[in-house]
């Protein structure tokens, strides 16, 4: 059975050859659109998962041993800002492969062992964690991409039912971030494809629960856009709530990034 890293890099291939295709067919006007992310044109977006790939890689070739060029993140960004959308898109292309080169060319050993200092954590983190975190960002930011020019578009599913186990054990704590659980002043015990979600004072994706107090009914996919905040009324056919609790209140929950 594939490891939980092996999975996770699978499911990163998936995405960016999904992109990677897409990309050449874009035309000004499509690059130029708005993308499911707020604020963000479509290259924008592209622009956003590329440099996030060029970022992401150099701490895990440091940790694999490799010599890596220093650059400052804001220096990063400022040149992808500045490149015109086509180039924001090409580029995405080849930054994302090129971290999907490193990750792909590390040993078994080093998938089980690496350790791998992002930065802005209080502590290096296992890889799976850096992987788990990257793809998170990648398979919604992709969304963003391809809702874009596709407003029927819909995140992975395997990726999406992926990031459902992620959720429940290395990538927990993100949602200590990004939800707010305040928003609602009831305890919501939801049951959704692939486990379930606990809100009272904290928001905990868990496998299963007794006593449920609300259902979540539709594709594990739209679990995943809840949890990021791109499951607006415009892009939620087919998913309905019953119980305790609302989508409109989960939608408060959930603001999204």
């Amino acid at each position: 059975m594939s490891t939980l890293v092996e999975r996770t890099i699978a499911a990163l291939r998936v995405n960016h050859n999904t992109l990677a295709a897409l990309v050449p067919t874009l035309s000004e006007d499509n690059l130029s659109d708005p993308s499911g992310a707020t604020e963000w044109s479509v290259a924008q977006a592209l622009s956003h998962i590329g440099s996030g790939a060029e970022i992401g890689s150099k701490p895990i070739a440091t940790a694999a041993g490799e010599r890596v060029e220093a650059e400052d993140n804001q220096a990063i960004w400022a040149r992808w800002n500045a490149s015109s959308p086509a180039d924001q898109a090409a580029e995405f292309v080849k930054h994302d492969e090129a971290y999907l080169d490193t990750i792909e060319a590390l040993s078994i050993e080093q998938r089980d062992s690496l350790m791998i200092d992002l930065g802005f954590l209080p502590e290096p983190v296992p890889l799976l964690v850096a992987l788990g975190m990257r793809l998170n960002e990648v398979a919604n930011h992709a969304w963003d991409v391809r809702v874009g020019v596709d407003p029927s578009a819909t995140v992975d599913q395997d990726s999406a039912e992926l990031l459902v186990e992620l959720f429940r054990r290395p990538l927990a704590f993100l949602l200590g971030f990004s939800a707010k659980p305040d928003a609602i002043e009831r305890e919501v015990r939801l049951t959704i494809p692939g486990g379930a979600l606990e809100i009272t004072d904290a928001v905990t994706v868990t496998d299963s629960l007794d006593h449920p107090t609300a259902t979540f009914e539709g594709p594990a996919e739209a679990v995943v856009r809840l949890l990021s905040g791109r499951l607006g009324p415009e892009h939620a056919a087919g998913v309905t709530v019953t119980g305790n609790v609302t989508l409109d209140e989960l939608r408060k929950v959930f603001p999204g990034y």
